[in-house]
């Protein structure tokens, strides 16, 4: 089995892409396929010491899942299904994708909803990214200065997505016991 597991929720498909970006820098045996969450149990979870864990900030700050008007369920239905995964010694390192321009009042918010879900089953997170560089008013995913993990705009910033994502991972290596 691979060290890492990758999960994601998604809608249109665009975090679900960064996922298998960020597959395609490690083989099998380091890290397996990503998952979306909507087909996901605890137990695939719970199987990973080391955790990447994506999502997109939808409408108003929300969760993708159903009351955020979402085809399918996702992360906003999983975490119910997660609550009894004890993350104590578990690593973890969470992505967002957000429209800092559209929303910019709740730019990246549902990466904290994840941050807080992981934490306070014991967690550790890795992988906080700095601010600079994004024009959004606020963001709840923004702690001591610093998103809680990588902050992504596929919509305004496309443009800086690969080497956001490559600076990213450098970054975590260590943590994931990873040399790149």
């Amino acid at each position: 089995m691979a060290r890492i597991g990758i999960f994601f929720g998604s809608t249109s498909g665009k975090t679900r892409k960064v996922a298998k970006m960020i597959k395609k820098r490690f083989d099998d045996a380091t890290m397996a396929d990503p998952v979306n969450v909507n087909r996901a149990s605890a137990d695939d979870l719970a199987a990973y010491d080391f955790l990447i864990l994506g999502t997109p900030t939808m409408g108003q700050g929300q969760l993708p899942g159903l009351s955020a008007d979402c085809d399918e369920e996702s992360w906003e239905e999983a975490l119910p299904r997660f609550a009894g995964i004890d993350f104590t010694g578990k690593t973890v390192a969470i992505f967002g994708l957000g429209d800092q321009v559209s929303y910019a009042n709740e730019f990246l918010d549902a990466m904290i909803e994840i941050y807080d879900f992981v934490t306070e089953r014991g967690a550790r997170v890795v992988g906080s990214w700095p601010t600079e560089g994004y024009e959004f008013n606020t963001s709840q995913a923004v702690l001591d200065g610093r998103f809680v993990g990588l902050a992504l705009d596929l919509d305004n910033q496309s443009e800086q997505t690969t080497a956001r994502v490559e600076s990213w991972l450098q970054q975590i290596a260590p943590d994931f016991g990873l040399a790149l």
